[in-house]
């Protein structure tokens, strides 16, 4: 466990470490305060980006955890994202920023798929690379993408460890070669390409709707927008006895409700509005006809309300008007206000604004969370936090309904509804396809050359597979397989040859497997004329039997379902259909065998394959698509063989 230090196994879960390089942490002092320094200062430079940020579950969070065995004291986190795949991403763009803010540090980041970094670079990584020994190989460090290679044939550096390295092995590997382990550019770009965006991303990533909320709930969000996740979730995983709570609301009543703009993210918005919900008639909601203007924003608030009532009626009120005030009084508190002025926090707001007061208090509160953090406030729920907010906050209901004239127009949610070319568009961008200018599905039909299908199966069939299956054709820009004769002979001597069938195991080695190139390269490897002869009698023995059984076979219906490049010459295709008829018995049998139109026949079968799919997913799309060929839908009914191979 901690050799290999495995993190997340809790599901929809993020873990993160940060550790400091062997150098940095050689410096004398306390360890424990010399991260808690590092927290403070991290928490504070991120503040801007932190403090007004919705997170679906669980905040990003720091804390110290101390050595262990043989993993060394570092700056720990663990946050669920939930349904939420972006907030994961960010706290990934967060350890890249962090790693580049502060040189020193080295990060480390997993969630309960493991590797995830590696999962979304899974095209570009290299061979040797699996799961088994992917431990404690991959990292952040000023703020670049790295990964500690094995040692291996062509790479046999000392101070590349010949197991996954452990935590102190990494961090001196990352000190001393930091540029030697840089992951492959085409990895980073991987894992860039899913963060690009950020921090202009987060604005993105939110929706504001009006909603018909109680005052108390307007209250809250006002002082505190984050907590409409809570409430959003307490709703949507609501129980039998979460709603029994709600027959009769006792803390935001029904009639005391007015109009607001509420911020959600895009996913807490989607899965407020997605589900249906009809409230208790003693609950006193009701809501106008589906056809009234504002039938959205009652729902929405009347859902919301919901959530806030089940928050509620799980904790009693925890005040807290004492460390508040305690904590404005901290030395902390100063510089920190300090930093988010300087890193345009309030954005040019005037100060003693109502809006610069909301960014305020939004501010405290995240210091008060994140960088403060007293005990007993990290232990506080999210039902504590509204009862405390609704008993140490004044309002005034009438005030509340006044604003309702000077309301933000809310967002448009058309995003929600997809179209089926949005859709395509999409998945095309997440496999990394570059869409081209469009043309029409005649001219791509016109277009398309059917002899790609053969020459990739061709390319396919002849390279090298194993018990771990078959390599797909590469990109000509590879290097070629490589063949290599005395490993090719040693293999047929073993299987062909009978003098030399001595070994216990017919089995080639793995290595001298995976050398072996195709048909074609066979005459370049053959050296010794002995061995060329010996080769030579065995292969044409096999030919032999090879053409006796084309001999028996020409008659069967296996033989008969074929087509001969006879047929295609002497027939119209159109004529060509039938393989069973008495003038195609006559050929083979005057003829002996006619050869078979390998090509025709591959491309036939596979047309006929595809187009019994229906457009659902099969093995010919699967096996074609593994190959980069791309068929053009099947727009008419004509039989296979009226193609143009």
């Amino acid at each position: 466990m901690e050799k290999n230090m495995k993190l997340a196994t809790t599901e929809d879960t993020v873990e993160y470490c940060l550790f400091l390089l062997p150098d940095e942490a050689r410096s004398p002092g306390d360890p424990k305060e010399i991260f808690q320094k590092y927290i403070e200062r991290i928490m504070t430079q991120f503040a801007p980006m932190l403090a007004p940020y919705i997170w679906q579950n669980q905040p990003f969070n720091l804390k110290y955890k101390p050595g262990k065995g043989r993993v060394p004291a570092h700056m720990y986190g663990i946050t669920k994202f939930g349904d939420s795949i972006e907030d994961e991403w960010f706290i990934v763009y967060l350890v890249k920023r962090i790693t580049k803010e502060f040189p020193e540090l080295v990060a480390r980041i997993e969630d309960n798929d493991g590797e995830f970094l590696l999962i979304e670079a899974a095209d570009y990584l290299p061979k040797w690379l699996e799961p088994e020994n992917s431990a404690n190989r991959v990292f952040f460090h000023r703020g670049e993408l790295c990964l500690i290679p094995a040692p291996g044939r062509f790479r046999a550096e000392s101070w590349l460890p010949t197991t996954p390295p452990t935590i102190p092995q990494a961090l001196s590997i990352l000190s001393e070669h930091a540029e030697e382990v840089l992951a492959s550019e085409s990895i980073r770009a991987a894992v860039n390409k899913r963060i690009h965006g950020y921090p202009e991303k987060i604005e993105a990533s939110l929706h504001r709707a009006h909603c018909f909320l109680p005052a108390g709930a307007v209250v809250v969000l006002k002082q505190q927008p984050r907590l409409v996740a809570a409430a959003v979730q307490a709703f949507y995983l609501r129980d039998l006895i979460d709603l029994r709570a709600c027959r009769v609301f006792r803390t935001f009543l029904p009639e005391t409700r007015v109009m607001t703009l509420v911020t959600f993210t895009k996913c807490l918005y989607a899965q407020l509005v997605q589900q249906k919900f009809v409230p208790d008639r003693r609950s006193g909601y009701r809501l106008p006809p589906p056809s009234h203007p504002q039938y959205r924003a009652h729902e929405l608030g009347m859902k919301l309300a919901h959530g806030f009532e089940i928050l509620c009626s799980k904790c009693m009120p925890h005040f807290s008007n004492s460390r508040k005030s305690h904590m404005t009084t901290s030395p902390l508190w100063a510089s920190f206000l300090e930093s988010l002025k300087k890193n345009e926090y309030f954005k040019g707001l005037i100060e003693g604004s109502a809006q610069y007061q909301e960014r305020l208090e939004m501010a405290k509160n995240y210091f008060q969370l994140s960088v403060n953090r007293p005990e007993s406030l990290l232990a506080m729920s999210p039902g504590e936090e509204i009862l405390t907010i609704l008993q140490t906050v004044p309002f005034n209901t009438k005030e509340l309904k006044k604003e309702e004239a000077n309301l933000s127009p809310e967002d448009d949610d058309q995003w929600l509804n997809l179209s089926p070319e949005q859709l395509d568009q999409l998945l095309n961008d997440a496999a990394g396809k570059n869409e081209s200018e469009p043309i029409s599905k005649k001219e791509e039909e016109q277009n398309y050359d059917l002899s790609q299908i053969s020459e990739s199966m061709k390319a396919f069939v002849s390279k090298v597979s194993t018990h771990k299956g078959a390599e797909l054709p590469r990109e000509p820009s590879e290097a070629p397989i490589t063949f290599d004769a005395d490993s090719f002979f040693n293999y047929f001597d073993k299987i062909l040859v009978p003098e030399s069938y001595k070994s216990d195991s017919d089995d080639l080695d793995e290595e001298d497997f995976e050398s072996l190139g195709s048909d074609d390269d066979l005459d370049f490897g053959i050296k010794e004329g002995g061995e060329e002869a010996s080769l030579k009698g065995t292969l044409d023995t096999l030919k032999s039997y090879m053409a006796q059984m084309d001999q028996e076979l020409a008659h069967t219906t296996i033989g008969k379902s074929f087509t001969t490049r006879e047929q295609m010459s002497k027939e119209p295709l159109s004529q060509a259909t039938s393989s069973n008829s008495e003038e195609e018995d006559c050929a083979a049998g005057d003829s002996g065998m006619a050869a078979v139109d390998v090509d025709l026949n591959l491309v036939s079968n596979i047309l006929e394959s595809y187009s019994s799919q229906a457009g659902l997913a099969g093995p010919a799309s699967n096996l074609l698509q593994s190959m980069g060929v791309q068929l053009p839908d099947n727009t008419d009914h004509r039989q296979i063989r009226s193609w143009n191979v």
